[in-house]
């Protein structure tokens, strides 16, 4: 058989395969079909490799290593995803604006933010989110509840991007760096709100007077002007 021969092609999608067990394996995916549970929590995969993967998280068992940091993993794909830090590479762009990103979950996110769409909302103040990652996040916001904790000093949060973000203070680590001015970060935001002052964009504005900031802490500030008292010139009299 030919390198680029797939003869094997789902009836129900078109896809087409090399292998006769590859095209078995797709064509669970229509089915929902997930005939591998776990012996330990009884959760259910459609493939059998990935039930072997998800062993791993049982086991901590991290056999793939990488080869510049030897940061370990416990899934080979996760691996591929951690080395483009390294070689930078962002194989996944937006056909809309352009933007590209390593990873394409982070893309399918993204594609959300054009759409508007948000399909995910809250039972208890009906506010929507176009992510279920962050809509469960939010609930948390209404129980109060931290399931995160820093094994360094016990400080909790109720979003996992928090927690990690919390522990670069305590490495000192900043892996964010500005591509303009080199300048690094240890929080993505932070990045974000400092690469605004190089695009002089402003989309932070005043309701009040409309003017307009690049930062959002600075719009805060300035909503003080509004709210504080002025003193009246007959206070003085």
């Amino acid at each position: 058989m030919h390198a680029k021969e797939k003869p094997y092609a789902c009836e129900i999608c078109n896809k087409v395969f090399s292998r006769q067990g590859t095209l078995r394996r797709h064509l669970l995916t229509h089915t929902n079909e997930k005939p591998y549970a776990c012996d330990l929590c009884n959760k259910p995969f459609s493939e059998q490799g990935t039930l072997k993967t998800h062993l791993l998280t049982h086991t901590k068992e991290k056999p793939y290593v990488c080869d510049f940091c030897h940061k370990a993993f416990s899934d080979r794909s996760n691996l591929r995803k951690h080395l483009l830090t390294h070689t930078k590479e962002k194989p996944y762009s937006c056909e809309i604006c352009n933007r590209a990103f390593s990873d394409k979950r982070n893309l399918m996110k993204h594609l959300l933010t054009h759409t508007k769409e948000k399909s995910y909302a809250c039972e208890i103040c009906n506010k929507a989110f176009s992510q279920q990652g962050t809509l469960k996040a939010h609930l948390l916001t209404h129980t109060n509840e931290k399931p995160y904790s820093c094994e360094i000093c016990n400080k909790a949060f109720s979003r996992q991007g928090n927690l990690k973000a919390h522990l670069l203070t305590h490495t000192k680590e900043k892996p964010y760096s500005c591509e303009i001015c080199n300048r690094a970060f240890s929080r993505q935001g932070t990045l974000k709100t400092h690469l605004l002052t190089h695009t002089k964009e402003k989309q932070y504005s005043c309701e009040i007077c409309n003017k307009a900031f690049s930062q959002p802490g600075t719009l805060k500030a300035h909503l003080l002007s509004h709210t504080l008292k002025k003193p009246c010139v007959t206070d003085y009299v």
